[in-house]
């Protein structure tokens, strides 16, 4: 497939749906932050200024702000780790695809790969070419079976490929040049970066973040018995994953996946205990949970007292990838959910992250099913103008979500906030491993049929199972990642428990 072709069928993803007229504007309220929200002129959720903080043009000021963070925008999952780690930032997180002073070639050669991705991503409904041409995509990414535990160190045709890029298209070669005169530590959410440090002799030490349940070899230099990269690996199965391939164990360290701090509170997870008491209340209105683990919830999280703690309506989050696919399903499901939504029974956030042509097929839909009069009571439909942006002001917007919907991601690492996840069919074969470990956890289940949402949803919810996912995710699922990250690269001691190792 060539690079023409490849633009093309972008254009043509791009144009599904016909253009709504929209009549969206900013709205800039002085007490709070500044986003966009079509059809409103108020903020969805009011997210105090200290917030503002997070991203910006200026250099970061926290204490432990001394190594380089670099991500890409290749899907969201690498970008979401690399905002959890802003505070170990020096200055703003680094993208190597997008950055100022960029080598145009540099910027044309992971445009292409970007385009490619997105494109077979958003292309795979499509009974024939869709999935043939996603199938082999997929392919390239395989993550062999685990079992039996051998020697699987070959290199992969795709990690060829990455080196092929770095060493004969010199690709992240400028960026690592343009590090190298401060060598901080550089921790990297994807791995091209990580690999290009070390073919170019960066000075400083190289961490790269696993950002899935399990990973293919491409994760791994071609050498790793030579390798000094660094890994922080989510869970055990990485942990044990990055042995087979060859990985030094002194280089792997068990930290869980970062989660943004700010949906944490601290080592205490104080943050996290509110919003789970509040949660438990909204997910077991017959209090069946409660009143089966009430001894253990007050030790745990303090008195549940649902009288006072129900801070938000029943809310529910559903979110599609970076690549815009699966939004079909969000339509079904705010057809089903239709009459409830209209009674004030739930309420619905649509994320539609960056992507205006999502935001305008489910305000299309919306229109569709005359529901106008519930927009921005009932249900919700936020466009971020970039990925700072987003990024800033979801973790405040999950703070007021039950239930998360969602394909199993690096989502799914959400659950260790107590966030019950249903589980959207899975694209690619990570995600396949990640929907198995979110049922190993107990803190995500495979969605039903989305046209009885209004049904199978809400028996969920009255016999408290729901509730249950929450827990269990909280309890099972690391939460602390950003802090052990934290801690190792800084030698600052947190007081954290360890890990269990759990394949």
């Amino acid at each position: 497939m060539t690079g023409e072709e490849v633009e093309m069928i972008g254009e043509e993803v791009e144009m599904i749906g016909e253009e709504v007229e929209m009549t969206g504007e900013e709205v800039e309220i002085t007490e709070y932050s500044k986003f966009y929200i079509p059809h409103s002129k108020f903020l969805l959720y009011h997210i105090p200024n200290s917030f503002d903080s997070i991203y910006n043009d200026t250099m970061n000021k926290h204490k432990h702000a001394n190594a380089w963070v670099v991500s890409t925008n290749m899907g969201y999952g690498h970008a979401r780790a690399a905002y959890a780690l802003k505070d170990l930032a020096h200055g703003r997180i680094i993208n190597a695809n997008d950055y100022p002073g960029i080598p145009e070639k540099d910027k044309q050669t992971w445009l292409q790969t970007r385009k490619i991705y997105e494109t077979i991503s958003r292309l795979k409904p499509l009974p024939l070419i869709g999935k043939t041409a996603f199938a082999i995509m997929d392919s390239m990414q395989r993550i062999e079976p685990f079992y039996p535990r051998r020697d699987l160190s070959v290199p992969s045709l795709q990690l060829r490929q990455s080196y092929h890029l770095i060493k004969k298209q010199k690709l992240v070669r400028h960026l690592i040049e343009k590090l190298s005169t401060n060598p901080l530590p550089m921790i990297c959410t994807f791995p091209i970066p990580a690999f290009a440090g070390e073919v170019y002799d960066y000075p400083g030490d190289i961490y790269l973040v696993a950002t899935d349940t399990d990973i293919n070899r491409a994760w791994v230099p071609m050498d790793p018995k030579k390798s000094r990269i660094k890994y922080f690996a989510p869970n055990g199965r990485v942990v044990e994953r990055l042995k087979l391939y060859g990985v030094r164990p002194e280089n792997i360290f068990l930290t869980g996946f970062p989660l943004p701090k700010e949906v944490i509170g601290g080592p205490e997870s104080t943050v996290v205990h509110d919003d789970l008491r509040a949660r438990i209340c909204n997910l077991d209105p017959n209090g069946i949970f409660i009143q089966k683990y009430k001894k253990t919830l007050e030790t745990e999280l303090g008195p549940q007292n649902c009288t006072f703690l129900k801070k938000h309506p029943l809310t529910l989050t559903f979110m599609i990838g970076g690549a815009g696919a699966q939004r079909a399903l969000g339509a079904q499901i705010i057809t089903s959910l239709r009459h409830r939504i209209l009674r004030g029974e739930i309420r619905l956030n649509l994320i539609a992250g960056t992507h205006k042509v999502v935001e305008q097929f489910y305000l299309q839909t919306i229109k569709e099913l005359r529901m106008q009069r519930a927009l921005n009571t009932h249900i919700f439909v936020p466009l971020w103008e970039d990925r700072q942006s987003y990024f800033h002001h979801f973790s405040a917007l999950l703070r007021k979500t039950d239930i998360l919907w969602t394909k199993p991601s690096e989502m799914s690492f959400y659950t260790g906030i107590g966030l019950p996840i249903i589980m959207a069919p899975p694209i690619g074969s990570q995600e396949v491993f990640n929907l198995v470990w979110l049922q190993q956890v107990g803190g995500g289940i495979p969605q039903g049929d989305p046209q009885y949402t209004n049904e199978w949803l809400f028996d969920w919810i009255e016999s408290g199972g729901l509730a249950r996912m929450a827990w269990n995710g909280y309890i099972e699922a690391p939460t602390h990642g950003a802090y052990r990250i934290e801690s190792i690269v800084t030698g600052e001691d947190i007081k954290l428990e360890k890990l269990p190792l759990i394949v």
